[in-house]
């Protein structure tokens, strides 16, 4: 992304879109280098979407913020479905979505991955780039805005957060702690606890509905402990006003899974500023 912004400020380009090498990812950046990955391409594949489809479902993965709920539900009036991680996965659950009756044309990670409906569902990063493009050629054409201004304007109102973070918990596969188990097991058990451990803080809400992991709020943000699909590692993303706040959901998750001797908690320790 760093090249990619380079090169579209070096040259005064109106877009740069920038792919992985089987092009099945993308991400783009403005003509002022602010990059459309992440949260802000899925506010803007949704805001290109929801124009074309008013109210349809948004499928993303788990670890999408609470301000692109906001965005998708309020200002752009869809309705957000945070599923899990996995490209195959939020796109299975779009097509299970429209099987029993709720419409949904979009289906996206924050890694880049994208499918549409209208696209036959294929995990397609050039084709999600070509409708950014009709979108900006049309703004063109009518005279609104030079640039890349338009693509800006339609994901005003996006609320990001101030601090986030992710973390990599790994799991020591060989640790007499797992007792001979699979380190999903183990990882399992560590979910349980952790969901069990919020309950008995006032200043965390576990997130009423949830596909992967756990998820909570608190403390103006959020935070999300999951398994990794493949991996022995636990990741966890958290996201707050500020890196104290951030801290206090890291120290929340901390004293939930610190006694878990087969699970490496060095990252969490350094981030929270634990000895």
């Amino acid at each position: 992304m760093k090249a990619i912004t380079q090169a579209v400020l070096d040259n005064k380009a109106d877009l740069g879109i920038i792919f992985d090498t089987d092009v099945d990812r993308s991400a783009a950046v403005d003509f002022t280098g602010r990059e459309f990955n992440r949260n802000r391409l899925i506010a803007l594949m949704a805001a290109i979407v929801l124009e074309e489809h008013p109210g349809t479902t948004i499928v993303t993965d788990s670890v999408t913020s609470d301000g692109l709920t906001t965005f998708i539900e309020k200002k752009l009036g869809g309705r957000h479905h945070r599923f899990k991680r996995g490209y195959k996965n939020v796109i299975d659950e779009a097509i299970r979505l429209n099987s029993i009756g709720e419409e949904s044309h979009l289906a996206i990670e924050t890694s880049g991955h994208g499918a549409l409906k209208e696209n036959h569902w294929l995990d397609d990063g050039a084709y999600l780039m070509v409708k950014i493009l009709n979108k900006l050629a049309s703004a063109r054409a009518s005279g609104n805005g030079g640039g890349s201004k338009a693509l800006t304007d339609l994901i005003e109102g996006l609320q990001e957060p101030a601090f986030s973070v992710e973390l990599r918990l790994k799991i020591n596969q060989i640790h007499p702690d797992l007792k001979g188990g699979s380190f999903r097991e183990y990882g399992e058990a560590v979910l349980k606890q952790l969901e069990s451990s919020i309950g008995s803080d006032p200043n965390l809400h576990k997130a009423p509905v949830n596909y992967e992991g756990v998820r909570v709020s608190g403390h103006g943000g959020w935070f999300l402990l999951r398994l990794s699909l493949h991996d022995p590692v636990l990741p966890l993303n958290i996201e707050a006003p500020s890196r104290d706040d951030a801290v206090k959901l890291g120290l929340a998750v901390l004293a939930a899974v610190k006694d878990f001797a087969g699970l490496d908690i060095s990252a969490l320790n350094k981030f929270v500023g634990a000895s």
